[in-house]
Parts: structure tokens; sequence; C-alpha cells
């Protein structure tokens, strides 16, 4: 079975700190071979990153990954390329400013014929220290959060911490159970949004600039500011498949991503499941037991293992119960 490469979209009105989050994914990614597409490579600071080699508008950094700046009719045929034959990309992160908007470019990779791609989310990048003045700005934020599966509120740092919990609350009366991650500097933990591989963190050779040395002096802040988000490994051996598809429906507060194998009772009934806020795919498997990862930011994670543990059972499901699964079958 070929792994899938998750596709990342990436909104935020401009000064938001997109493009911040986005160097940050390529500078600090834990050996994850990220492809980032952008409108243009003013967008990423590549100028600051080892330059291995560029071809046909694609630039290889020295750390495995690639930029590849294009315009949204060239969209498919990049990601032909990043997931071709001999492609070395994990992950592809786009940003959705300058080529279309978040919810066309949901339906882009969702409706992609291209079978080494899957849905990886959209995560929508807010100021928070600009957040009414946006809202009041681009009346459309409101449908950004909405369709969001991850809600990063930036330059917390400028934002007393009683604020940023009046914030979160503003965003989930939009979008009541999107997980929301408080930062400064757009950085993320790249583990959030991705699986990371086994190979090990890669290291670029670089001039580290003020910022980065400022940054250095500061990452024990940052650590304990940024990297808040939970995952919870929950095994079994079957399940009962319309309370596991409930579930996923309807995600518990918080919850951003899962991934892992789900066994409904026997051949046939055996899956890889990934989910990213309510976007779910099943791919068929032979491998028996239930083992899943659960990814998110202010999650209860007993609440969660108690739900899932619920759902055990010992006899295998019947083709009537399986039908709510069928319908999330890639």
């Amino acid at each position: 079975m070929v792994e899938r490469i998750p596709v990342l979209v990436v909104a935020g009105f401009l000064g938001s700190g997109k493009t911040t989050l986005l160097n940050h994914l390529l500078r600090y990614n834990n050996g994850l071979r990220i492809g980032v597409v952008v409108n243009d490579f003013g967008s990423v600071n590549i100028d600051s990153m080892l330059v291995a080699g560029q071809v046909d508008g694609v630039v290889s950094l020295g750390n495995g990954c690639l930029c590849c700046a294009v315009d949204v009719s060239d969209l498919d045929e990049m990601f032909a390329v990043l997931t071709g034959p001999g492609s070395p990309v994990d992950a592809i992160v786009v940003e959705a400013s300058g080529l279309a908007e978040p919810r066309n470019m949901i339906r882009l990779v969702l409706g992609s014929e291209n079978d080494r791609l899957r849905y990886g989310g959209l995560v929508v990048v807010v100021d928070a220290a600009e957040f009414e003045h946006t809202s009041a700005d681009h009346p459309e934020l409101a449908t950004h959060l909405a369709l969001a599966d991850l809600v990063v509120l930036n330059k917390a740092d400028r934002v007393a911490p009683e604020d940023i919990e009046a914030l979160s609350n503003s965003v989930r009366t939009t979008a009541p159970e999107v997980p929301i991650v408080a930062t400064s500097r757009g950085v993320v933990d790249v583990g959030l949004l991705f699986d990371l591989p086994d190979r090990g963190p890669a290291t670029v050779p670089v001039q580290m600039t003020l910022d980065d040395l400022l940054r250095e002096d500061d990452h024990d802040h940052d650590t304990h500011l940024h990297d808040r988000f939970s995952a919870l490994t929950f095994r079994a051996e079957t399940l009962d498949p319309r309370a596991f598809v409930a579930f996923l429906e309807n995600p518990p507060v918080g919850l951003y991503r899962s991934k892992g194998f789900v066994d409904f009772g026997g051949a046939g009934r055996r899956f890889l499941v990934h989910t990213v806020g309510r976007h779910i795919a099943f791919e068929p498997v032979r491998r028996p037991g239930t083992e899943l990862v659960l990814i998110g930011s202010g999650t209860d994670t007993g609440a969660i293992e108690s739900e899932l543990t619920a759902m055990q059972r010992a006899e295998p499901a019947t083709d009537a119960q399986m039908l709510v699964v069928h319908r999330y079958v890639r």
C-alpha cells in the first residue's frame, strides 16, 4: 500500500503571519520533507536557506524540502511533479492566497484524481492583535473560520492572556469544535500538522539572523507557548462501525486529525483511516486489530479514550452496519 501525501492548505489575510508559518515549517521540519507551493518565491525566505538546485520553477533546499512557484492553472501539474516517481516529498503545503480562495482549494484537493494525494487540512492563520479589525474589514473571515480544520492565533505575545481566551471564544462562535493554537512568530510544531518520518531530523547549514538568535534565547518560552498539543494512542481489537463513524463525523472539541488502523471484525472489515476535521477517508487493509493516534489541541484525552473504549465489541459487524463506513472508502 502506497502512503498518500497530505496536502495542507494555509490561509490568512495580509499580515496574519501565514508566510512566517511557512518559513518556520521549512526551517524546523524535524526531518519531514515538505513541498511548499506558493504564488511567487517572495513568500518564502529562500535566501536564508541552503539552495541545492533549481529546475523548472522548483527550488530544492538542502534539507530535502522543495519550494514551487505556480499559479492556480498549473497547480495540478505541480502536484503531479511533487508526487511523481522519485519525489522525496512527505507532505505538501499550499499557500491559498494568490492561488485561490480556501474553499476552492479544498475542492481542488478533494476532487483531485491524483491517487498519491490526500487532503491534509485547512489551517487559517489569524493576527490575534488585529482580530477585530480583520473581522470588520474582511467579513469573509467568518467563512474561512467555519471551514478551518485548525485555527492559529498568531502574534499572541502582543495580546494579554485573558484576551486570547476571549478571542478563542469568538472563533468558537463560528467554529465551535475547531482546535485553536495560540502562538507567536508563526511557530507551530510540525508534529501537530503531519506524521513525522523515522529518518531523524534534518540539519540545514544556514547563517543565523538576529531574529534567529533572539528566538534561540527565547526557546524555552516558545516551547511552552506554542507546542501545546496532545496525542492519544488507542488500541483495541474490534469496534462498532456506526459508533466509530458517528465519532468521526462529530469529533470532540479540539481534535485536529487522526490516523491508524481500525478493525470492524474480520476480513473485508479492516481499514486504514485518516481524518482531518470532519474529512474522513478509509482504505481497505489486511492488518488485524485497531490502533489509532488522535492529535489535537485542548482536547480531553480521557473522555476521548472512554468514548472509544465504549465502542469495543466482540462480534463482527454486519453488512448493514458497514454501510456507514463504505460512504468514506477510497
